[in-house]
């Protein structure tokens, strides 16, 4: 598969995500402001991916001139698209850090941060995939999945989904259960995509159906990914991870936590800091284009929660285990 996000000379370059799984379809982003409604409707999503959307995002800034004010402006708003995810404005910090040396040495960290982001998901999900063969006696391995943690969600490979990709290259994946990840449901369109693509077996299964399971003895181990770390190890996820790490800590399941370092924000001690994105009503009050909802209904619609430290087993990166106190090894 082609990588999620990537520039071709031109343009920044998206597997447009909001099509799949009926239509795979690129999209080539010349502008600051194409970039930022890609976000924005999630085309592009995922805080890996949107790491490397934040760099891309100020080589776009460079290339549409201006003096230098309205150029760091242009990231600035390119930055606060989505503010849960740390990596979206740390990829812009870190392009940005580049402009004394020009356009051309924006472009190469840009790349550099596209690059590194294969190497470190691949590296923090094959920690993880021994840490899970630790933690489980039962083969082969029946998995849970929430959201979409995978090649899609970083430039490629994947973070909470490349442990599953570890473990079936070794023949220890039974299946996945995939909750479907209301309202938008990346899980049922795009985890189950990526796992029909693989060849791993699975199984999509409401979001409410996630504890039953667990009750029922069908997950060994919960895995996700994380938008944001805190320094004391809570983490924020999409939401229902919540919810889903209570069900795990009740029923004895572990819950593995995959992102790379650049997830974690240390300058917030705990997850109370973590500003929470909500996301427009009609998210929830239409479904495929139809009104399922009074359409003056009021809507409570959080793109994320944050888990508690105390209902992880064990937060991963490229670098082994997170610990609260931040070491990692």
């Amino acid at each position: 598969m082609r990588r999620t996000i990537d520039w071709d000379g031109e343009a920044v370059t998206i597997i447009d995500q909001t099509a799949l799984p009926t239509q795979y379809r690129i999209l080539s982003l010349r502008t600051v402001d194409e970039l930022i409604d890609a976000i924005r409707r999630l085309a592009v999503r995922g805080a890996p991916a949107l790491g490397a959307a934040g760099a891309l995002g100020v080589v776009l800034a460079a290339r549409e001139g201006g003096d230098l004010s309205a150029l760091k402006e242009r990231a600035q708003r390119v930055a606060q698209a989505r503010p849960t995810a740390v990596n979206l404005s740390w990829g812009v910090a870190r392009a940005l850090d580049k402009l004394d040396g020009g356009a051309d040495a924006v472009l190469a960290e840009a790349l550099e941060i596209l690059d590194e982001d294969e190497r470190l998901n691949r590296a923090a999900s094959a920690h993880a995939a021994e840490i899970v063969v630790g933690l489980c006696d039962r083969r082969p391995l029946r998995l849970l999945s929430h959201c979409n943690a995978g090649h899609l969600a970083t430039v490629a490979w994947g973070s909470a989904l490349g442990v599953v990709w570890h473990l079936h290259q070794r023949g220890l994946v039974e299946s996945v259960l995939v909750d479907e990840t209301r309202p938008l449901l990346q899980g049922a369109r795009l985890t189950a995509w990526e796992l029909a693509q693989a060849g791993v077996p699975y199984r999509v299964q409401p979001d409410s159906a996630a504890a039953a399971a667990m009750a029922r003895g069908l997950v060994d181990c919960v895995l996700v990914g994380a938008d944001r770390i805190a320094a004391n190890g809570d983490v924020a996820n999409k939401i229902g991870t919540y919810g889903l790490a209570i069900a795990a800590h009740h029923h004895g399941v572990p819950l593995v936590v995959v992102a790379p370092s650049s997830t974690v924000d240390t300058s917030l001690a705990s997850g109370a800091e973590i500003a929470i994105e909500e996301r427009a009503p009609e998210e929830l009050r239409t479904f495929v284009g139809t009104v399922v909802t009074p359409p003056d209904a009021e809507v409570f619609n959080p793109a994320f929660d944050v888990t508690p430290a105390e209902l992880i087993t064990a937060v991963v990166t490229e670098h082994g285990r997170y610990l609260p106190d931040g070491t990692q090894g």
